[in-house]
């Protein structure tokens, strides 16, 4: 007898899967259509909304209202389409930014009640930008000057623009301020937290500066400084934060950012022992009005229905939250050659998988896309495909259709299965109908969890027990 071993190649084992799966049906979840709305369709959030709309804290919870950044500043001449191209350039420079530093790493609420102190603030979805970032709205110094601000789980350092402004882009509100502001305190050359940053400087008033490079070369450049910053009503002092003087390329609308990293100089790593190290948002359906959900630090952000994956390090790289994913099942049967192996970090950190409020579309590495789109598109093949759509190879021509069934997709993180909504993986592109696969491949090693499939999650961010969770239909 020939004992010679046989090798199976992918397409075979693909193969196979759909052979399995026929004698035991796919599992499938009903979609309920919505195409791309016209921006004229988007309202603006009101101040009232963010900044008098105060709910009771003591003083260990913070909360706030999350803004798609979409929302803030309408370009009414813009199409939709246009809108959500533009949306996806932005997206594919941040992620090749992403993938480049963590490649050269090695150089260098909930439905619980609000708990005492928690403190908190909220976020926004829209399209009229073609951004897909979120927006917090928080107040800047004493007396506080409410502006958005970017919401970013990818990096570290907190700032806002600053008058006088060399060179700044357009925001939505005044730019602040410092000299209006009676606890504004530059910071001296000298200082330990001068020396926290990675490139400090020195003026000629021996005042320490800060620059900020991102890889999309977008860059912000101005005096280090610390500030008050107000969540609704609640206080928060002597954060440090950079006040920009020079700030130039993809910003678009909001007045600086929020850096919500694992780095030494995140919001989180500078206030954590406030909040007791934990904090969560959710994402509201970026094609909704303008709606806020909210962002909560403190006891009552870990939501009591979600499900939890540690939270993994990478020891040449400090900004960004790791978790491991074990596999992904299509219509609840996992999807062969999606492999733990395809996502795990190397010895140097680089590869692995983040979750990243900051990015879009989720990125895996090319293997395990193409095992999870042909998977997909086995299991739709009932609906009729449409051409590719900028990054996404996979889209469906729905027109004239109100639902559609769809295959479930849920992603295996260790210790968590997190089952998408349909919206959270066909996406409308266009007013017409024309919906696409909302994941993509990476010929980096690092994946990325972005926010268009944590969307409706409250995603919550547990540092003192290491760990990430997910809770569904976290929004409310």
């Amino acid at each position: 007898m020939d004992a010679t071993p046989i090798s199976l190649s992918f397409p075979f084992l693909l193969s196979l899967f759909l052979t399995i799966s026929s004698s035991a049906p796919l599992q499938y979840q009903t979609f309920l259509l919505t195409s791309l709305p016209n921006p004229q369709s988007l309202s603006w959030p009101t101040q009232q909304d963010s900044e008098t709309q105060v709910q009771p804290h003591s003083h260990t919870t913070l909360s706030l209202d999350l803004h798609h950044v979409d929302n803030l500043s309408p370009d009414f001449n813009s199409t939709p389409q246009s809108l959500f191209k533009l949306r996806l350039r932005r997206d594919a420079i941040r992620v090749k930014a992403l993938s480049t530093i963590s490649a050269v790493s090695q150089t260098n609420v909930s439905g619980q009640p609000r708990a005492a102190g928690d403190f908190s603030s909220s976020v926004i979805s829209g399209l009229a930008q073609g951004s897909g970032e979120y927006f917090t709205r928080i107040g800047i110094g004493t007396p506080p000057k409410y502006v958005y601000m970017v919401l970013d789980t990818g990096s570290d350092v907190v700032w806002v623009q600053c008058s006088p402004c060399r060179k700044c882009y357009s925001q939505t509100d005044p730019v602040f301020d410092p000299k209006a502001s009676t606890s504004f305190l530059g910071v001296s050359c000298g200082s330990p937290l001068c020396r926290r940053l990675d490139s400090p400087g020195c003026n000629n008033r021996q005042k320490c500066l800060y620059q900020v490079s991102y890889g999309d070369g977008s860059f912000t450049v101005g005096e280090f400084s610390t500030e008050t910053l107000t969540f609704r009503r609640t206080k928060v002092s002597n954060v440090a934060l950079g006040c920009g003087h020079d700030n130039e390329g993809l910003f678009v609308g909001a007045a600086g950012l929020l850096g919500l990293g694992r780095g030494k100089l995140s919001f989180p790593t500078q206030a954590g022992s406030r909040f007791g190290g934990k904090f969560s948002y959710c994402l509201v359906d970026r094609s909704a009005s303008s709606k806020p959900s909210s962002m909560v630090f403190g006891e009552s952000a870990v939501s009591r229905n979600a499900v939890f994956t540690p939270l993994l390090t990478n020891p040449k790289l400090d900004t960004f939250y790791y978790v491991g994913l074990n596999g992904i099942s299509v219509g609840g049967v996992r999807v062969p050659g999606i492999t733990p192996s395809l996502f795990k970090m190397d010895q140097m950190g680089s590869g692995g998988v983040i979750v990243d409020s900051g990015t879009s579309v989720t990125r895996l590495t090319r293997p395990a896309y193409v095992a999870l789109r042909d998977a997909f598109r086995a299991g739709a093949s009932n609906l009729k495909r449409a051409p590719d759509f900028s990054l996404f190879d996979t889209c469906f021509d729905l027109s004239g259709k109100t639902e559609v069934k769809v295959p479930t997709v849920v992603l295996h993180f260790g210790g968590a299965d997190v089952s998408l909504p349909a919206s959270n993986y066909l996406i409308p592109v266009d007013s017409e109908g024309k919906f696409c696969f909302a994941f993509a491949g990476t010929m980096s090693g690092l994946s990325i969890i972005g926010n268009i499939q944590q969307q409706g999650f409250r995603v919550v961010f547990d540092m003192a027990s290491n760990r990430v969770g997910f809770a569904a239909r976290g929004c409310a």
